[in-house]
């Protein structure tokens, strides 16, 4: 309050205080120094250029030798070996850049899939579990993306058949799809029956593949709307919206598996430009002598 006069406009208030962050998250994390005072390195890696990612390896190998020294022990005993692998379906490797913080010194790409190869082959052991504190240092848990997607749902139209929407893309190909219970396997594409619509039968493989994938051929109607693109995309862009709309009728494990299947992801590939002094994207103009 004594010097609240100086300030009239309220810098003097909290609020109005400059917020900076921790010097940790400004200034990254710098390597102390290696030497002592009479110019010796502390580490006996310290000339290879890369002493704690080779230190790194010279550790993850020594636990591989340990795990394979404990099973040898277990088969002189004839005791079981401990077959259940561990599982990573929920989980994922450090990527080069964590791992680059972690080790605070640059790794190539040939370095990191060499680390991860070993990683690979330590966690494939059967006794791998005796060092899982020391393989979960290098492994990450993945969120279940079934969390984030919200599931419309069913809806009932005037005659009290159930229902459900769901749209979908791929190049420029745009689609809606309704699927309604309890029907015969009735499909209709902009007011034209499937095998009329798609005269190809690739075309059609690729819409039904949601309907098969879940034992579902022939139990559903559907009623699609596409406009944009060829007959191809248009393929994709309903497989996609019906996918998308027989979530409302399946459990969330299914859901899950579809997930997994590729059916919920959108293909983001598009067609690749001509190159100028080409004959297309990728191919070259037929080379002659003379």
């Amino acid at each position: 309050r004594a010097i609240a006069y100086l300030f009239p406009s309220g810098l003097f208030d909290k609020q109005a205080r400059p917020m900076m962050k921790h010097p940790t998250e400004v200034f990254p994390e710098q390597r102390k120094i290696q030497w002592g005072e009479d110019g010796r390195p502390f580490h006996f890696l310290f000339y290879t250029g890369k002493q704690s990612y080779y230190s790194l390896m010279h550790e993850t190998y020594e636990k591989l030798l340990n795990i394979q020294k404990h099973q040898d022990q277990l088969i002189a005993q004839d005791l079981p070996l401990q077959k259940e692998k561990r599982n990573l379906a929920g989980s994922r490797w450090l990527t080069k850049t964590e791992l680059e913080e972690m080790l605070l010194e640059k790794v190539s790409d040939d370095d990191y899939s060499r680390f991860i190869r070993l990683l690979e082959k330590l966690v494939a052991l059967p006794c791998a579990d005796i060092e899982e504190k020391y393989i979960q240092k290098f492994s990450k848990e993945v969120p279940m993306q079934l969390q984030k997607v919200v599931v419309e749902p069913l809806q009932h139209d005037e005659r009290g058949v159930a229902f459900s929407t769901g749209e979908g893309k791929r190049k420029t190909a745009r689609a809606t799809a309704a699927v309604y219970d309890n029907g015969t396997g009735k499909i209709t594409v902009n007011g034209i029956d499937i095998l009329h619509y798609f005269p190809v039968l690739q075309d059609r493989e690729q819409l039904l593949f949601p309907f098969q994938f879940l034992g579902r051929v022939g139990k559903h109607d559907m009623v699609c709307t596409v406009s944009g693109g060829g007959r191809s995309a248009q393929a994709g862009a309903i497989r996609l919206a019906s996918a998308k709309a027989l979530r409302s009728f399946v459990t969330e494990k299914e859901v899950e598996f579809m997930r997994q299947a590729g059916l919920l992801t959108v293909d983001p590939r598009v067609k690749e430009r001509k190159k100028p002094g080409q004959e297309g994207p990728r191919r070259k103009f037929t080379w002659k002598k003379r």
